[in-house]
């Protein structure tokens, strides 16, 4: 970016600080990669559209919570997690990502869409789940965020 690129857009806020351009080497790093993140995040729709509840708590590290939807209790654990995803998977829900992942820190964060079927009627669900990763790529904090605004009939 040249210096009066930059002049132009830093009053609109659309230039980062600098320390948040700087990289650490890859010995230092302790988070996964982004491309490891966004691969799990793949996995996590993967397994819905196989209705596997088994593989996508293989996603998580034995300690992880997930909060579905947010302001909801917890469920921590691997096994509550996938007894969590049993449930949820018996409707048979499809889940459609809505754009692209964001990746950042610990952090991939993504956009997507969860439709159901029951009894003739069809319903749609817009969500917005956080991923927070561990050094090893396992999930270890899932956070669903949408609530009665985000349900939609179909």
């Amino acid at each position: 970016m040249t210096a009066r690129a930059f002049h132009r857009l830093a009053p609109l806020g659309l230039v980062l600080a600098t320390p948040l351009l700087t990289i650490a080497p890859a010995e230092a790093r302790t988070v996964t990669e982004p491309a490891k993140m966004e691969a799990a995040v793949q996995a996590y729709v993967a397994a819905f559209e196989a209705g596997s509840a088994d593989r996508v708590a293989d996603l998580f590290a034995p300690d992880a919570t997930i909060e579905d939807p947010i302001g909801s209790p917890a469920h921590h654990g691997r096994e509550a997690i996938r007894a969590f995803y049993r449930e949820a998977m018996k409707p048979g829900p499809k889940l459609k990502l809505e754009g692209p992942i964001r990746v950042g820190g610990d952090f991939a964060v993504f956009p997507f869409s969860v439709t159901v079927s029951h009894g003739g009627h069809g319903m749609r669900i817009d969500v917005i789940d956080t991923f927070r990763f561990n050094a090893e790529g396992q999930v270890v904090e899932m956070r669903a965020f949408w609530g009665p605004t985000n349900m939609h009939a179909i």
